[in-house]
């Protein structure tokens, strides 16, 4: 790919599909990911890391995007909110949150339900303390957390079962 003055090719997985855009090599992820590939999920909040809107998963980690550069992926693999599920359906942890009242304002939901994700790959049946520690990065103005913690037990309960019946 050519690319302008000062100006690198950036290429990773995004959301399971190879990407390739020019990125400054002071590009921050949150920038290469809104700006230069299209995916406006990711949301931008306090740009240093504190609330935790801009969360997105690095090689199946949760990363502050904000606090990454583009740069700093490249090869990997980074999964967002548009990849959660397929176009007009929602994955469990999403289904979730909206049936627990998980989400309000919805600023912060792109970050949570990436949080969520990883801490469920991680721990698949965490305690409420567990579930309020692993989210404590991640800052909700609105909900009082109470229904983002039973939306991510009732996706952790659900899966648990699902994993049984199989």
């Amino acid at each position: 790919m050519k690319t302008r003055q000062g100006t690198v090719a950036v290429e990773l997985t995004v959301n399971g599909e190879k990407r390739v855009a020019a990125a400054e090599p002071r590009m921050l992820l949150t920038d290469f990911l809104r700006h230069g590939l299209g995916l406006t999920g990711t949301h931008v909040g306090c740009e240093q890391g504190v609330c935790g809107a801009c969360t997105v998963l690095v090689d199946g980690q949760p990363a502050r995007a904000c606090l990454t550069f583009a740069v700093q992926v490249e090869g990997g693999c980074v999964d967002t909110v548009e990849g959660m599920a397929e176009p007009g359906a929602l994955s469990d942890v999403q289904q979730a949150f909206r049936a627990e009242h998980g989400l309000q304002c919805g600023f912060c939901t792109p970050g949570m339900l990436a949080s969520t994700e990883a801490l469920l790959q991680e721990n698949p049946d965490p305690t409420d303390d567990e579930i309020r520690e692993y989210l404590s990065g991640n800052v909700c103005r609105c909900t009082g957390y109470q229904g983002i913690i039973a939306a991510v037990r009732r996706v952790a309960n659900e899966r648990k079962a699902a994993s049984r019946d199989a």
